[in-house]
């Protein structure tokens, strides 16, 4: 394996970014150290809870896999519930642009409209695909933090190759990748003032003003958005809706993870420092916990996980097995050495553990459970992994193995 490796100073992290990590990272209790992990046992992956042992991709498929995703949506992320009037979904596209990034690439602006008897919610949807490329283009999909009606997606006129928002479009088009963005607000505000006045209003019978215990919270509304945006890639000519790979960040991380565990037409999922519920063990308590996130983030999972604050090991699930359940389609990681908020060693473990699901399926999957040398990016894996040296965020390194990893195993076939 190719390892690279190199260091970012914590000063070229946004500002912002640093106050935020300052006031996590240096709560007092919160643990860092390895030493202090507590002894947990991991729910059976390939166990039902009945006790019948698993040993077939059918069982998987048909027994296995639909008890951890039922788990999963009614005790972590919510399920969506069954709306009293029919949802309808309008695509119109409002702004073409052929000759983006000096003839690179066609911009497309896409609305996507949800609506039904009760209102309507729109989502701006960005589609970028290389002009160069013969045929649908394989794309990624990002749960994005950038306003996607901004002009964050507009070519930096200093940069080359890359959107003022940073994102090195460019070598995504040389590599033949198209790219498309969604926002992570257009459906669902993320604080208490907003949330009520998303996408969830859509789905209430009459008197409901809040969802219930097991219903959708931000996270499972922001993966709801992204099905919405595949179905629009199936009728794009430009894109090959069966080679996309579904990207995010942090909280996006964390919902890419969801989003693909759902929807098996995401061929790939790459999710950077997703840490607590996204990659990250919930037993090892290490890092950000249960009880941090639904003290500052209240509505990003459904109200039932509140019940395994300090309790995770009740929990049924842990989050291999959501990784598990992307099997076997490619899942990458990536975690950052200083990154401490996000525990990569944990993000490591899960990814490790889930690669039990890969080998019943015959791919090639983790095999130590050691993490890899920072700065070593493990590609040519169904199951693949880097850590790096830095903090939270998306770099240049990680940037490049992601399409490294794409390229493996999307344009080998």
């Amino acid at each position: 394996m190719k390892i690279i490796k190199f260091a970012i100073p914590l000063c070229v992290l946004p500002l912002l970014d640093l106050q935020s990590r300052e006031s996590k990272e240096y709560d007092n209790d919160v643990n860092y150290d390895e030493a202090k992990i507590p002894h947990y046992d991991l729910p059976k992956l390939l166990v039902t809870p009945e006790g019948k042992k698993i040993t077939s991709t059918k069982e998987w498929n048909e027994i296995r896999r639909p008890q951890i995703l039922s788990l999963f949506s009614n005790l972590i992320y919510g399920r969506v519930p069954e709306p009293s009037s029919p949802i309808k979904v309008d695509f119109k596209v409002i702004k073409e642009d052929e000759k983006f990034m000096k003839g690179k690439a066609t911009r497309k602006d896409i609305d996507i409209k949800i609506s039904n008897d009760i209102g309507n919610v729109t989502m701006r949807f960005i589609v970028f695909s290389p002009n160069d490329v013969k045929g649908p283009a394989p794309a990624f999909l990002k749960h994005s933090f950038n306003n996607t009606r901004s002009n964050d997606f507009d070519a930096s006129p200093f940069r080359k190759g890359k959107l003022k928002n940073g994102w090195p479009l460019g070598e995504f088009f040389d590599r033949g990748y198209g790219f498309c963005a969604v926002y992570h607000e257009d459906l669902v505000k993320h604080n208490e003032v907003g949330f009520g006045n998303g996408i969830h209003k859509l789905f209430y019978p009459k008197g409901q003003s809040f969802p219930k215990a097991s219903e959708w919270g931000v996270i499972s509304a922001c993966a709801w958005g992204a099905m919405r945006a595949m179905d629009y890639l199936e009728k794009d000519d430009d894109i090959d809706h069966t080679r996309v790979a579904i990207m995010g960040h942090s909280k996006m991380g964390k919902t890419t993870l969801w989003t693909a565990a759902q929807d098996e037409r995401f061929a790939l999922a790459i999710s950077a420092q997703s840490g607590c519920a996204g990659a990250a063990l919930w037993r090892r308590k290490s890092g950000e916990t249960l009880k941090k996130m639904v003290t500052r983030f209240p509505y990003w999972l459904c109200r039932n996980a509140w019940k395994f604050v300090d309790q995770e090991d009740d929990l049924p699930v842990d989050q291999h097995m959501l990784i598990a359940c992307i099997a076997p389609r490619p899942v990458y990681i990536h975690s950052g050495v200083k990154d401490t908020w996000a525990d990569g060693r944990g993000e490591y473990l899960s990814a490790y553990h889930a690669s039990k699901v890969y080998e019943l399926f015959g791919k090639k999957a983790l095999k130590s459970k050691d993490s890899p040398t920072v700065g070593e990016a493990i590609i040519d894996s169904h199951v693949g992994y880097h850590i790096r040296e830095g903090g939270h965020s998306i770099e240049s390194f990680d940037w490049k193995r992601f399409m490294d990893f794409a390229d493996h195993h999307l344009k080998s076939k």
